[in-house]
């Protein structure tokens, strides 16, 4: 799931240090999403698409397959 919101990190040339401060998520904890030790709740994942200005939908791993 991270990829995608890498993706869009990158789309909009947005460091985790900024989503950490857009998202009220300590930054230690989006770091640790990036690199596969946890991962988001649905909370921060809302938060997290808000930051981004997409839906929820963007983050699905199987949109369009079906």
């Amino acid at each position: 799931m991270w990829e995608l919101v890498q993706k869009q990190l990158d789309k909009q040339s947005m460091s985790i240090y900024r989503l950490s401060k857009l998202t009220g998520i300590l930054d230690n904890t989006l770091y640790s999403y990036s690199r596969g030790i946890s991962e988001p709740s649905f909370t921060n994942m809302v938060k997290i698409a808000d930051a981004l200005g997409v839906s929820l939908d963007e983050f699905r791993s199987d949109k369009g397959n079906g």
